[in-house]
């Protein structure tokens, strides 16, 4: 999967991933998908989704439920998190967050962090990343072009999202290595390293 070319100039939206772009998460998903019977192979999210036994699906959706408000509790902002949505305000720069967290636990992680966005959109409003189809109501939403749009992520769905949505995209690796560079438009350590890149 290639990326979409990045054209700084053209950016009047930055868009962002949740857990570990915005904010720390320690969510410990192998211990997740052991409680729910979700084999490695398998996306949680969707696993849960087809369980077909209503109290099985019940249970599962509540230890996700319980480790994601746990995870908020203790998450802090990421470095250069501050920095780029200071920048993103004094730019006049459309904002959101677009996460695979419940809305629940997605606005306590921003309440808890501080975070001065009030568009989030969760697994609840849209299919969940990397369906695009987030990604496109909100450029709907803005009025504007999908490669108007930049959306940053830690992961491999937050690429694919931005590639399905026709999207430019950028990685934030946190100083980590990883396999996604080549399925992302620009790649960055922390995130304050987008304002030099788009000032």
């Amino acid at each position: 999967m290639p990326a979409v070319q990045l054209d700084t100039s053209d950016i009047k939206a930055i868009v962002f991933d949740l857990d570990n772009t915005l904010v720390s998460s320690n969510m410990n998903f192998q211990w997740l998908r052991e409680q729910v019977g979700c084999p490695q192979e398998h996306d949680l999210l969707s696993y849960v989704d087809d369980i077909q036994c209503p109290q099985q699906s019940a249970k599962a959706t509540e230890l996700i439920l319980q480790h994601e408000m746990d995870d908020a509790a203790h998450s802090a902002p990421m470095p250069g998190c501050l920095t780029l949505l200071s920048f993103i305000e004094k730019n006049d720069l459309h904002t959101a967050i677009i996460t695979r967290n419940c809305e629940m636990a997605a606005l306590r992680k921003v309440t808890h962090n501080r975070l001065n966005i009030s568009r989030i959109i969760t697994r609840e409003h849209f299919p969940p990343k990397p369906a695009p189809d987030s990604l496109l109501a909100l450029a709907n939403e803005w009025a504007l072009k999908p490669h108007q749009v930049l959306y940053v992520g830690d992961y491999l769905y937050d690429l694919q999202a931005a590639f399905n949505a026709c999207m430019p995209s950028c990685l934030v690796t946190n100083g980590k290595d990883s396999l996604f560079h080549a399925h992302a438009s620009v790649v960055v350590k922390q995130l304050d390293e987008l304002v030099e890149l788009l000032s």
